[in-house]
Parts: structure tokens; sequence; C-alpha cells
């Protein structure tokens, strides 16, 4: 089956501006992201879906194929669906942000061979072992319950299971109790575009997680769990923070 990789790039972002065009390691940053993406073996085919000329640019300088998309769209679901509308040749599409440049391509692969092995299933994502208390209690951090056959059942800032006696009273034991959501998704293309379709339910509104919307129309979304949990970059700190892991 075809599948396609797109990273959705947009120049302004709340907290660090400009970030996927800087450039400290001798590359834009969202360079690194297209080579770790390209490491994947599930497809040669990637692209970036930009929102602005300059990225587009930036991501030709260094051979790599960009697509400029419109600018007016609310999230990355949006803008992945302007390129399935481009491409119906392919049938299955693998979202990958593009302030992730340290993606490992096996958690790519990983996510795509869940829907490669389950034709029944809409969409799949990843999610990794979480055992920090204070990240568990942390909105921020995205936390995901699925059945014991990988389907995810609900996604959430707060901590679910949420435990009755507080984190402390099931954190030590032998068994995971918490999985962080991996941001990685593959998505058949159908599904692809009825989410983009779709209205807002409520619990997406509350909780601001698309993924919810799927769940709400009834998709199965498959989790696969890996070890790494790839580190975004959403503020100047955590770009520095790169920088230095890249040795530069």
């Amino acid at each position: 089956m075809s599948c396609l990789i797109v990273i959705p790039a947009r120049l302004e972002s709340t907290r660090l501006e400009r970030k996927l065009l800087l450039r400290e390691t001798g590359k834009p940053l969202i360079q690194h992201t297209y080579e770790s993406a390209s490491g994947a073996t599930a497809t040669d085919h990637i692209l970036v879906a930009a929102d602005d000329p300059q990225i587009v640019e930036a991501v030709s300088e260094f051979g790599g194929r960009a697509e400029l998309t419109r600018s007016d769209h609310s999230s990355g679901t949006d803008r992945l669906a302007e390129i399935a509308q481009r491409y119906p040749e392919f049938q299955l599409l693998i979202n990958v942000q593009g302030d992730e440049p340290e993606i490992d391509p096996a958690d790519i692969d990983l996510a795509a061979g869940l829907l490669l092995k389950n034709p029944d299933a809409e969409m799949a994502t990843l999610a990794s072992p979480l055992n920090d208390a204070v990240r568990i209690e942390d909105p921020a951090c995205v936390k995901v319950v699925f059945d014991a056959r990988g389907r995810a059942l609900y996604f959430s800032r707060s901590p679910i299971p949420h435990p009755r006696d507080g984190v402390a009273s099931v954190h030590n034991q032998s068994t995971t109790t918490w999985h962080q959501h991996v941001g990685l998704y593959v998505y058949r293309r159908d599904a692809l575009l009825q989410l983009a379709a779709a209205e807002r339910p409520p619990a997406e509104i509350a909780e601001s997680l698309e993924q919810l919307r799927a769940l709400h129309l009834g998709m199965t979304i498959l989790v696969g769990v890996t070890p790494r949990h790839a580190s975004g970059i959403d503020t100047l700190a955590d770009y520095q923070a790169f920088v230095s892991r890249t040795g530069t």
C-alpha cells in the first residue's frame, strides 16, 4: 500500500518565532526533521507541507521536497488533508511534526505497520511508558489509555487512568499505569478527509486534542508502544538543548 510522509510546517509559532528555520547547527531545524523521517523504510515518499514560501525555499535548498499549502489552516490535520486531496494515489498518510528533529524512523515504521497489518483500523499513533510523577500531572503532557488489543479508549491532559488515592499510591507499581502520547499519526486517506470535514466535538474543544474527534466519530485508533519519546522543540531552551546534543 502506498504511503506518504507529510511534515506540516508553519513559519510562525507562539513560543519560539520562526523555529523551523533556526540554523545554529548549520542546518535549519526542518532539515533535521526531514532527514530523520527519511530514514523510515515504510516509504521513500516524503514532503513538507508549508504555509509560507520561506519554508519551501529552505527545504528546496537542502534538496528536499516541499509544497505550499493554504495559510489559514487551523491544524496540521487540515494541512495534511489538503495534501491528501492533491495525491489520491497515497492511501496512507503519515503525519510527522516539523519540530521533532530527533524522531526515530523506527517509530514511523512501527506506526505505519499497525495500519498495514490491520485493514479495519482508520488511524494509528504511538505512546511511551510514563513514570515521571510531575509529567503525569502536567496538562502539557498528553496521556492515552488503550485496551488489550491496542485500541485507544481516550486521550487526555489529565492523569488517566485517574488514581483515586493520588499518583503516588500507584506510581511505584511494577506494571506501567500511564502512557504518554507520542504525536505521530498515520491515517487512511478517507478517514483523514472525513476528520478534516467534521465538526469539533465538545471533548476535543475542552481538551484541545484533535484525536478525540476521531474517537467521537467511532474511528479505531491503534496505539503502538515505543520506549522512545522524541522531544519536540517548543521553546528557546528546547532548541538550545537540541543544539548541544548535536555537538555543535
